[in-house]
């Protein structure tokens, strides 16, 4: 009785170490931009930029979960910002951006820690 167990690996990235160290500064860079989007509004954007173009990159990396999870983040918070700032009419816009502001933090800590342990985002 010889039977054969087929186990299936997921196939290994073929990229260079190079381009792999290249691939983690840029998602460490486009974190940074997200960060410094508090203080200057814009840098978001051009990290949102650099994500949709660097994205086909990051395909079969790690990488490609945080550029996803960065660009998730962005594009959530810019919808609960501009729901804030309407209801801020009826007074409770503060409380909606105070939490988004929290939510977008939590994402870049829990995004920054999980690149800091080369671990995939969960999207």
């Amino acid at each position: 009785m010889n039977d054969d167990l087929t186990v299936t690996v997921p196939p290994a990235t073929s990229m260079p170490a190079e381009q792999l160290a290249s691939l983690k500064q840029l998602t460490l860079i486009t974190y940074i931009l997200y960060g410094l989007s508090f203080f200057t509004g814009f840098t978001g954007v051009v990290a949102l930029i650099i994500n949709y173009i660097k994205r086909e990159d990051t395909a079969g990396t790690i990488y490609a979960s945080h550029f996803t999870w960065q660009i998730r983040t962005f594009w959530w918070s810019l919808l609960w910002g501009i729901l804030g700032v309407l209801l801020l009419i009826v007074g409770v816009g503060v409380v909606v951006l105070i939490v988004d502001t929290i939510w977008v933090i939590y994402r870049l800590v829990k995004g920054l820690l999980n690149w800091n342990d080369n671990k995939p985002m969960p999207v």
